[in-house]
């Protein structure tokens, strides 16, 4: 049992050791903290790694499944993690809640992880919360006004999403008697179908918000603007992979008598449209990034809405999921290497000044909208094959509208990017210089991304062969 939740233990061990490191350093030494958290993340990534290949099994009396989906969730979240802290590490340096950052970031992404090998309720309950708790301290730590209003509204989404996640997984306790997804796909079929409706709407409104899905959205973009410029690049990337995982596995034992993949295909239609309407008029690069991430997850619920009518669901969904975690890590380290600009207006004039920053966020750009030879591209044509394959060709449609209607807002920000500055402009991301680490974490996320699509064929075999074994 030590062995197969080995990933696990790294990374509750890390987190553990960096608070405790922190708290007796001297300010000037909290760099220890950081190689320590760097440290845990690379030894989950390489278990996680490792463990791949072995056959699938459950710990803890099949609460907890240790199989394809959870490793590769496992090394999608730990590399995910370890981008975010390179990109960081010119804002958190020398900082006063150092330690402290890196202790939540390892915490978080724990729970993150425990969402996505989730096979009982109560696991699922444990994840949640795990997850959630340090995403508020994190948004906080900005001690802004704006950073004070997102946490509030963050906590207060989350504590209310939180209690009726409980409330699901009490009535789905209650009519099943039992919190294990083996125990549920058996017996909810004989369960009274209004109880079991209540009880798979509770459960996927607390995933929901951790996801950052219409109607428990609100939070990503505030969240995103007013946190510091790490904790908004985790907060948009590294729940939702967990989240969107935890989902797949729970709407997949729902007995037929619900009808979950008709709601779950419209939160999917509405949650992608009102990302993308909404980030028309965005200004700010980092709330633009917010309502981004918010359409994203409405194509990432796509291939939960046909989960278990289709083979390419479950591949399609993890293959999506990494090449958004490191194009959305992209964007947001090219923002960290310029953290003083706040308008799109402001990154006139930036590929000419640097190009492998402006190389690096046209890459990101292009991937969050979908174009060839991107990975994000590969992740949607796949999704969209999965709809179609699953019965719902409206489904796939829906994802190549929006991606259409999406090309607006990331224009909006390339098109500066590319212009020439004005001779009167005097500040802007063409004459700041970039933080050095940022500007790397955005090039290694630019071609990590330009790599994952052009190998997608690679990963969609392993993906298969590490899925079916």
């Amino acid at each position: 049992m030590v062995l197969a939740l080995l990933p696990e233990i790294c990374l509750l061990a890390g987190a553990v050791l960096a608070l405790i490191s922190g708290s007796f350093l001297p300010r000037r030494r909290q760099w220890v903290s950081r190689l320590i958290a760097v440290a845990a993340l690379l030894a989950t990534a390489v278990t996680a790694a490792v463990a791949l290949p072995g056959p699938p099994t459950t710990v803890f009396d099949g609460s907890y499944a240790v199989d394809g989906a959870t490793g590769i969730a496992r090394l999608v979240l730990a590399l995910s993690a370890l981008l975010v802290i390179g990109l960081g590490v010119d804002e958190l340096a020398g900082g006063k809640q150092e330690s402290e950052t890196y202790a939540m970031l390892l915490l978080s992404t724990t729970g993150a992880v425990l969402l996505a090998g989730a096979d009982d309720l109560l696991v699922l309950a444990v994840a949640f919360l795990l997850t959630s708790i340090p995403l508020y301290g994190l948004v906080g730590l900005a001690r802004t006004p704006a950073a004070a209003e997102a946490t509030m509204k963050t906590y207060l989404l989350g504590a209310l999403s939180g209690i009726t996640l409980l409330l699901g997984v009490t009535v789905l306790f209650g009519v099943a008697a039992t919190t294990t997804y083996a125990g549920l796909a058996e017996r909810l079929p004989a369960a009274p179908v209004a109880a079991v409706a209540l009880g798979v709407v509770a459960v996927a409104a607390g995933l929901l918000f951790e996801a950052g899905a219409v109607p428990l959205h609100a939070w990503v973009p505030d969240a995103a603007q007013g946190a510091a410029t790490t904790a908004a690049a985790f907060l948009t990337t590294v729940p939702k992979l967990g989240a969107l995982v935890a989902l797949y596995r729970f709407v997949e034992v729902l007995p037929g008598e619900v009808a979950w993949p008709l709601l779950v295909a419209v939160l999917a239609v509405v949650t992608m449209t009102v990302g993308n309407l909404a980030a028309f008029a965005q200004d700010d690069p980092r709330r633009l990034l917010g309502w981004s991430t918010v359409s994203q997850v409405g194509y990432l619920l796509v291939p939960v809405a046909v989960a278990g009518r289709s083979d390419l669901a479950l591949p399609s969904l993890l293959l999506y999921l990494a090449a958004y975690a490191v194009t959305n890590l992209g964007a947001f380290a090219v923002v960290a290497a310029v953290p003083g600009v706040r308008e799109l207006a402001g990154y006139a004039g930036l590929a000419a000044a640097r190009p492998w920053l402006g190389g690096a966020l046209l890459v990101s750009l292009l991937g969050l909208l979908g174009t060839p030879p991107t990975a994000v591209f590969v992740g949607k044509l796949t999704v969209a094959a999965a709809a179609w394959d699953g019965g719902s060709a409206w489904l796939a449609l829906a994802v190549l509208a929006n991606t259409l209607l999406s090309l607006f807002y990331y224009l909006r920000w390339i098109g500066p990017t590319f212009r020439r500055r004005s001779a009167a402009t005097d500040d802007g991301a063409a004459t700041a210089p970039p933080r050095p680490w940022a500007a790397g974490a955005a090039v290694a996320a630019g071609a990590a991304g330009l790599a994952l699509g052009l190998g997608a064929g690679v990963a969609w075999t392993l993906l298969d062969v590490t899925l079916i074994r």
